[in-house]
């Protein structure tokens, strides 16, 4: 098997991996509960991603070609790149479905920016895996086990607000499969162009975009269902990605 199909083949799984999370649909408990559990679990889990994966590799990608206080520079300006354009598609999101529900907005949020965040990861675990096959394996299981919360903070919110498991299940799968769309991309178009300075960059303006859904949109929603729920399950999905990044880094 070459490199490159290798290299697909995990970025689809990485990707499909986000399914799992549409399982926690049929959880047959309080529905509220249900809801600031899986809020507030993926609220901790996208902060801390954020943190401590995405910046931090950000930072190690562009400090190859740059000093470090261009490099914080570059960081700094991707990160409210990010923070911008999060906040430009929530407006657009509510414009465009005014008559839906908060919690509907909410996860076609989540699915949106996921996809962003995801298509770049492809491009990342596609160009390790030729390089490293055994890195790309790492990275492939890192990326799997956070896609997971990230698949439920999609389904969950859909599935409550609209009742239809057909919906939750295709908004999760559109995301999880932005994953190998990344890698195809990075196949037919960048692999030869994209260099360590884009691809920090890339990432801080993503850090930028998940923090700002994980705090004004995830968690804020979490909390008018159930306060305790969301602080305990926040510091429980920030635990559980600080656990994997000890493992898998």
């Amino acid at each position: 098997m070459s490199n490159n199909m290798y290299a697909f083949i995990l970025s689809s799984i990485a990707g499909i991996s986000t399914l799992i999370g549409f399982l926690f649909i049929f959880i047959k408990k309080d529905r509220n509960n249900i809801i600031s559990k899986s809020l507030g679990f993926a609220s901790g889990v996208m902060l801390t991603i954020s943190i401590i994966d995405l910046i931090p590799n950000s930072f190690l990608l562009i400090i190859d070609n740059y000093s470090k206080i261009y490099t914080l520079f570059l960081i700094i300006i991707g990160f409210l790149i990010g923070i911008l354009l999060s906040s430009i598609i929530d407006q657009k999101v509510d414009k465009s479905a005014k008559n839906s529900t908060k919690l509907y907005k909410l996860g076609l949020i989540a699915m949106l920016v996921i996809m962003m965040h995801n298509i770049p990861e492809g491009i990342a675990t596609y160009i390790t895996t030729t390089q490293n096959t055994k890195l790309g394996l790492i990275l492939t299981m890192a990326i799997a086990l956070h896609n997971i919360p990230e698949g439920i903070s999609i389904s969950i919110p859909i599935f409550c607000s609209t009742k239809s498991k057909s919906k939750a299940f295709l908004y999760t799968l559109i995301s999880g499969i932005s994953e190998p769309i990344g890698a195809l991309i990075s196949y037919l178009f960048l692999a030869k162009f994209i260099d360590n300075t884009i691809l920090g960059v890339i990432y801080s303006i993503i850090a930028g975009m998940m923090i700002n859904i994980s705090i004004n949109e995830l968690y804020k929603e979490s909390v008018n269902y159930n306060k305790k729920n969301t602080i305990i399950y926040f510091i429980i999905g920030s635990f559980i990605m600080i656990l994997n990044h000890l493992l898998f880094n």
